[in-house]
């Protein structure tokens, strides 16, 4: 039986994002149950705004191609999205729809049918990014993604870290790590 792995990155491209931090929290949690995670950075990743008449010209940019290789090779993710005006970053959005495309050979939506994934939020303002994780769950699902039911929002995200990049609130840290846990039991499960 192989290890099943999972990819781990948050929907922004800021050094500090919040959502990076909120991340690694949940790599700890899904690593305490014995799974493989790739942490990666979108930023690594950089791609034009979608657009259907330059993938016809050019087909997948490099960047994207790379990414979706990754996104295939593993079984579950787990994504932090930052909450831009009441929604998701643009950053995310644009990543979702370059990945999700079809290319030759694959079966549609081949990066995230079955996949399983748990999703968080940190962000300034009092809902922690709430209403984001609507709309980050709602595109999941409608592309084959489970995203399971538990999700963390962190609201006033500049006061709550600590500088080693762990959460002050001990409660919070733990339902964080909860949701990389329990994706990680969750295919392991799965993968028995």
């Amino acid at each position: 039986m192989t290890k099943p792995k999972i990819l781990a990155f948050a929907g922004s491209t800021r050094s500090d994002s919040f959502n990076k931090k909120l991340i690694k929290i949940a790599v700890d949690g899904a690593i305490d149950v014995g799974v493989e995670v790739t942490f990666i950075d979108l930023r690594d990743f950089p791609m034009p705004l979608y657009d259907g008449d330059l993938e016809q010209r050019e087909g997948l940019p490099a960047s994207t191609r790379k990414l979706k290789d990754l996104m295939l090779a593993h079984q579950g993710f787990l994504i932090s999205s930052p909450e831009y005006n009441s929604s998701i970053s643009g950053v995310l959005k644009n990543t979702i729809d370059w990945t999700s495309r079809q290319t030759e050979g694959e079966s549609p939506l081949a990066c995230y049918k079955g996949k399983i994934a748990g999703i968080m939020s940190a962000s300034l303002g009092g809902f922690g990014g709430l209403r984001g994780l609507v709309t980050v769950r709602s595109i999941l699902e409608n592309i084959g993604v489970l995203v399971i039911p538990d999700q963390v929002a962190i609201a006033k995200a500049h006061e709550v870290f600590n500088p080693d990049g762990t959460l002050k609130n001990k409660t919070q840290e733990d339902q964080v790590k909860n949701i990389g846990a329990s994706v990680a039991k969750l295919l392991m499960k799965l993968n028995s």
